[in-house]
């Protein structure tokens, strides 16, 4: 694999493009961290990655609250308002039970959606699903009154685990990183191929990001992944969104600069297909077109 670093981008996003999945860090003294922590968190904050994302293109983002600050979203808030709500919303991580008025005060901020967040790497544990499901519950009947979306990460086993959960959600619901199903096990898995029957035979509810990549991957220049995202374009190309999870954590040696942004280049060729990806499909998920 190529420097990381020595990467430039191959091609330009079009106008209102959206990177759909992203991280801030700040400093610690201001925005400490929680108790919980699955990697040792950066100092990424808005201004580097802007830099970033507008030589690509981008002019719409949606923040994503890293676990790392747990249910503290004050740091991906604060961006949000210095931004403004005309080019970027919000996805939080909330308790089930929050106050309205709190729920009340992020949707005016841009927020549209909530996390189900669940280390990717976490070792198969049959029956797991079902200690999520109050949870799940209590926030989907709260997404669907406020117009927001679920949106699930968690490991491959534990995608499939949730699916038939999923199809009975009143509110839209995203899984990022392809649903987490590992490349070495080719794309005939049956979570994978299961995958794939949940987003083209749903009710239009269902959105994949194709995120993570390097999550999924074992392959030099992810190779292995590009079977999997050609076959959820494919698919669907009408419920899928792209986001660069920046800063990418552990992996950022690997991924930095636009590497995930020209790979979407090759898996969608055509400036059609990118144009759902990057602007018509996240512009609908979260109402950039509109007003509330």
């Amino acid at each position: 694999m190529s420097n990381a670093s020595d990467i430039r981008p191959v091609w330009q996003a079009p106008a209102l493009a959206c990177d759909s999945h992203f991280h801030v860090f700040g400093p610690t003294e201001r925005y400490p961290y929680g108790g919980d922590l699955r990697y040792k968190p950066p100092v990424a904050m808005l201004p580097d990655y802007l830099a970033h994302a507008r030589a690509e293109g981008f002019e719409r983002f949606v923040f994503v609250q890293p676990s790392a600050y747990a249910r503290d979203n004050s740091c991906m808030v604060d961006a949000m308002l210095e931004m403004g709500t005309a080019v970027c919303r919000g996805i939080v991580d909330v308790h089930e039970d929050a106050p309205d008025a709190e729920l009340a005060r992020l949707d005016a901020i841009g927020v549209r959606g909530v996390r189900v967040n669940v280390s990717p790497v976490k070792p198969l544990e049959p029956g797991f699903s079902n200690t999520m499901l109050p949870r799940i519950r209590r926030l989907d009947a709260r997404c669907k009154e406020l117009g927001w979306h679920l949106d699930f990460l968690g490991p491959g086993w534990l995608t499939s685990e949730l699916m038939p959960v999923m199809k009975t959600l009143k509110c839209d619901f995203s899984i990022a990183h392809m649903g987490m199903y590992l490349a070495r096990d080719g794309i005939g898995q049956k979570g994978f191929q299961d995958f794939l029957a949940m987003l083209r035979n749903g009710d239009g509810r269902c959105w994949v990001k194709l995120t993570g990549v390097y999550r999924m991957s074992v392959a030099p220049d992810f190779a292995d992944a590009a079977p999997f995202a050609r076959a959820l374009i494919e698919t669907a190309p009408d419920r899928l969104i792209w986001g660069s999870d920046y800063p990418h954590l552990s992996f950022a040696d690997k991924v930095g600069g636009p590497v995930l942004f020209n790979l979407l280049g090759g898996w969608a060729p055509d400036e059609a297909t990118r144009r759902k990806i990057l602007v018509d499909n996240p512009a609908e998920l979260f109402g950039f077109n509109k007003q509330k």
